[in-house]
């Protein structure tokens, strides 16, 4: 069995390299997609996830992640948890219990604690200038305070032919407290059955939640469409139903990958962005296009891309 790892967005690209070197070594899935997201959650200038992540309306951090072992169909997730590092690993220890294994707030912060995982500041210095300059914006020029919503979501497939998903979230920038998105809710942000494949979905939880998207693409998938083919079916028809019902859809990028190692990924906007590693092939980012009739393409990133992406996260904070 090949092993392999899909991710949304140019920031995993570190995470899934390394973790892939773990997985041809014979780590299992669940080792594997838990490093590479701690590495995206400790990386400071990733302002979307972990470290840094965007803050709330009373400029706090609070966040979310799950986990889903796709072998048992266990789920572990936590919602609005605050000053604690690594959500992704107290919603994996969570995944074993079989009881209150979504927790969310003061309750996901006193399990945490009584576990003994490290508690930390997650609110930097850059993300409040972030919070007050958007605030300035709002403010003063009419802008929306609620862009920003870059979950990193990963599947994981090992040798032994495991799979998992995983998500973890600062949610929507500037969002009310105690809000959640789709991230750690299993069907909308992830789902995963090593029997078929795993999803996971990036962008406007509120309306991701409306079409289950990460369950329908493993359906999907299931009743014998290819990742692709299921991902793309899944955007298309979410997007036409919330434009007719509402009028129009938010922002709705999946990545998906089955058991053999095949991957997908569609998009209703335009430079969404993921990360794939699989056995013999150097890790690649991808970027797509906006959706048309149905069918997402994408083509490797550019240099050109890559060089501005490195100095976009690396610009300091400036006002007008």
């Amino acid at each position: 069995m090949k092993y392999g790892m899909i991710a949304t967005w140019r920031m995993a690209v570190e995470g899934i390299t390394e973790a892939a070197k773990d997985l041809n070594n014979g780590a299992t899935a669940g080792d594997a997609i838990e490093k590479a997201i701690k590495m995206v959650e400790d990386y400071p200038l990733y302002k979307s996830v972990g470290y840094g992540g965007l803050p709330n309306e009373n400029c706090e951090v609070e966040l979310d992640a799950a986990y889903m072992d796709g072998n048992t169909l266990s789920i572990g997730a936590v919602g609005g948890i605050r000053d604690f590092k690594n959500p992704i690993s107290i919603a994996r220890k969570l995944s074993e219990e079989r009881f209150n294994c979504f927790l969310v707030g003061t309750g996901a912060e006193e399990y945490a604690h009584k576990n003994g995982f490290e508690r930390v500041n997650m609110l930097t210095d850059r993300a409040k200038q972030f919070y007050e300059k958007r605030r300035k914006e709002t403010i003063e020029k009419g802008l929306s305070p609620y862009d920003g919503h870059d979950t990193v979501g990963m599947i994981s497939l090992d040798t032994e032919g495991s799979m998992v998903a995983a998500t973890s979230t600062s949610g929507l920038f500037m969002k009310r407290r105690g809000r959640v998105g789709d991230s750690p809710v299993s069907g909308s942000g992830f789902y995963c059955d090593s029997e078929v494949g795993g999803a996971s979905a990036t962008g406007l939880g509120e309306d991701l939640m409306k079409g289950c998207i990460s369950y329908e693409i493993v359906r999907l998938m299931k009743e014998g469409m290819t990742p692709q083919q299921a991902a793309d079916t899944a955007v298309s028809k979410l997007h036409d139903e919330l434009t007719r019902r509402r009028g129009k859809s938010g922002d709705l990028s999946v990545v998906c990958m089955n058991n053999k190692g095949e991957f997908g990924a569609a998009t209703n906007i335009a430079g969404f962005s993921f990360s794939v590693v699989r056995d013999g092939e150097e890790p690649q980012v991808y970027v797509c296009d906006k959706q048309e009739n149905g069918v997402t393409t994408y083509e490797p990133a550019s240099q050109e891309w890559l060089d501005a992406y490195i100095k976009r996260i690396n610009s300091p904070v400036t006002f007008d």
